[in-house]
């Protein structure tokens, strides 16, 4: 008996969003291919779209998540935190998952930054002793957007990667890789707020 096409759907969103929070793959359409291999729907046409991986992940997250997954979220915070406050001339802002509250497999933080070079950031963080790797990310929508992107090794032995935007990019955030809207940045006191919540929620745990 065939699934139903809606049901198919969700089973496709539920393994992709496993294969993300598990295996630590980040590209969600990757993600959505390897779960259909896995569930044998390889030959379907009709894929979940990006949005309702994501809402899968959230759901995933909410229900497997423990006091110490909540913990570990924290720390990131933390480290996150400490990071944009060393880099503060830069205007740092907070994206990807953590923003949303998911706690992914591989210890990465995604920060942007924006000064007027990537070389004068670049000077910056050596001055701080900071060594790094600088390789480029693009972002689609529109024309297209390229950024280089700065990793290196933040507190706690996370990893960092810095995308450095023109100094004017802060005016307006590249398009989401989930749903093309403008990526939602998280400045250092709204982190400080996240943690707070956060150890809030720890608190009633405990």
């Amino acid at each position: 008996m065939a699934i139903p096409e809606s049901r198919a759907r969700q089973r496709l969103a539920e393994e992709a969003a496993r294969i993300i929070l598990e295996e630590g793959v980040r590209d969600y359409g990757l993600a959505k291919r390897k779960a259909a291999d896995h569930l044998g729907m390889s030959g379907r046409r009709e894929m979940p779209a990006n949005t309702e991986v994501e809402a899968a992940v959230l759901e995933r997250n909410r229900l497997f998540a423990d006091a110490e997954n909540r913990r570990e979220y924290r720390d990131r915070l933390r480290a996150a935190a400490v990071v944009m406050e060393r880099l503060a001339g830069l205007e740092p802002r907070l994206v990807g998952p953590l923003v949303i509250g998911i706690l992914e497999p591989q210890p990465l933080i995604n920060l942007h930054g924006f000064a007027e070079t990537v070389e004068e950031v670049i000077f910056q963080l050596g001055d701080m002793g900071i060594q790094c790797r600088s390789g480029e990310r693009h972002y689609r929508g529109g024309q297209g957007t390229r950024a280089p992107y700065l990793s290196f090794r933040g507190p706690e032995g996370l990893d960092i990667e810095l995308t450095v935007f023109p100094a004017d990019g802060i005016r307006q955030a590249p398009p989401s890789p989930i749903d093309g809207r403008p990526m939602r940045r998280l400045g250092l006191p709204a982190v400080q707020e996240l943690i707070a919540e956060v150890e809030a929620e720890l608190e009633h745990t405990d």
